[in-house]
């Protein structure tokens, strides 16, 4: 089984398998095979252990799995330390970037909770 950054990659198209490790979309797994020059079409098993070097030594100059959620953590912890609506919106565990919240976000927001009406 392909090891590449502490994931093992599923027995699929490369540039499909490649997209399993975090911080590696569609754009990038295909970017690293065309530098490379291995076809997107090859099974991640069927790869050799030279391929599979090349493909780590690619990938080294991307911050990928460990480094990015560190890095992605750190953010948002900054945020949160300097209490900016961004960081009271992440603390709280409500959407961030302007989504409404009165209808959608029960994920979030946990349970409906009705309001009773005025009493007449």
């Amino acid at each position: 089984m392909a090891r590449i950054a502490g994931v093992n990659l599923p027995n699929k198209r490369i540039v499909v398998a490649l997209t399993y490790v975090y911080g590696v979309g569609p754009s990038r797994s295909q970017d690293v095979l065309k530098t490379i020059g291995i076809s997107e079409d090859v099974r991640a098993n069927n790869l050799s252990e030279e391929d599979l070097q090349k493909i780590r030594k690619e990938l080294e100059a991307f911050p990928v799995e460990g480094d990015l959620r560190q890095k992605v953590a750190g953010d948002i912890r900054r945020l949160q330390d300097i209490a900016c609506y961004r960081g009271r919106r992440h603390r709280l565990g409500l959407p961030c970037r302007g989504q409404q919240t009165k209808t959608n976000c029960r994920t979030r927001k946990g349970k409906k909770r009705t309001v009773a009406n005025k009493k007449k």
